[in-house]
């Protein structure tokens, strides 16, 4: 009998050791994954960082339009699992430096003052088309010799970019689309594929990503396509680019362009919709929100 109960006892006392093995083998984990999301993303416990907003183009000047409050909804949540704080700010009251604090910036130049100065400064490569007017080119974005013309509830773009400098190295991330449903399709992209990110770029890297919005008008922006990373074509001025049609420069058209209004492949450097290739001389762009 006393055999049989030492048994139960050894039985009881592994089942506790390895239960306890196992918690600390999941909160290892979990810690692990937290550290490098909190690293890539520039956000520490008790950090605080700043969620600029834009303005709705087609309203006052003084609301939001629907998407960006979604995409501003889905930030919130992520600062909040890295332990951090978030400052909400208009476009044209964030009046200060990058580097300093990570920066979430929402929306194109047409509707955010912020993301023009970061295009101009950090991506100069990258034209929006801002022109107010109907036609085929309103919103249509250009980088690397290539034009991408939105065409509505269809096939939309939107840039998704991690920029890293400033005085501290706290990251920008710039989210630059079309339209307002843009902007959340892409915040959203950010959140379900930070890993896979951090794990392509690193923690501290930066990139510019190009994204197709697919058929908005049905899916929201649920269906999402990376057309191509466009980070050194983004980072190079456009009076640095080759004239119009000189491979080299990607101003001509290449095998992954599309007709117009036909869907393009999403995997690299051809666009859905319409994609041509133009000479860059406007200023940079953004949404029919």
């Amino acid at each position: 009998m006393a055999d049989g109960l030492t048994e139960i006892v050894l039985g009881v006392a592994a089942s506790a050791v390895s239960a306890l093995l196992g918690w600390l083998l999941r909160t290892f984990t979990w810690r692990r994954r937290l550290r490098r999301k909190q690293r890539f993303l520039g956000l520490p416990d008790g950090a605080e960082c700043l969620l600029v907003v834009n303005r709705d183009a087609s309203g006052d000047g003084r609301s939001v339009a629907r998407g960006d409050t979604y995409a501003l909804m889905e930030l919130a949540t992520l600062v909040n699992e890295c332990g951090a704080r978030a400052e909400v700010l208009a476009h044209d009251a964030a009046w200060q430096g990058f580097g300093g604090r990570t920066e979430f910036c929402i929306g194109g130049p047409a509707s955010n003052r912020r993301s023009a100065a970061h295009l101009s400064t950090l991506l100069p490569g990258v034209e929006f088309d801002v022109r107010p007017e109907p036609g085929p080119d309103r919103a249509a974005l250009t980088v690397g010799g290539r034009t991408y013309r939105m065409v509505h509830g269809s096939v939309e773009y939107v840039l998704l970019a991690r920029l890293a400098g400033g005085e501290r190295g706290r990251p920008v991330f710039l989210v630059a689309g079309q339209r307002s449903v843009d902007n959340q399709a892409a915040v959203r992209h950010l959140v379900r594929h930070h890993v896979r990110l951090s794990r392509t770029y690193g923690v501290n890297g930066s990139f510019c990503l190009l994204l197709k919005v697919v058929n908005s008008a049905a899916y929201g922006p649920d269906l999402v396509e990376v057309v191509a990373d466009v980070t050194e074509a983004a980072r190079t001025p456009r009076a640095a680019a080759g004239p119009e049609g000189d491979p080299e420069a990607g101003g001509g058209p290449g095998p992954g362009d599309a007709g117009e209004g036909a869907p393009g492949n999403g995997g690299g450097g051809g666009a859905g919709g319409t994609e041509e290739a133009r000479e860059a001389d406007g200023v940079p762009n953004s949404p029919a929100q």
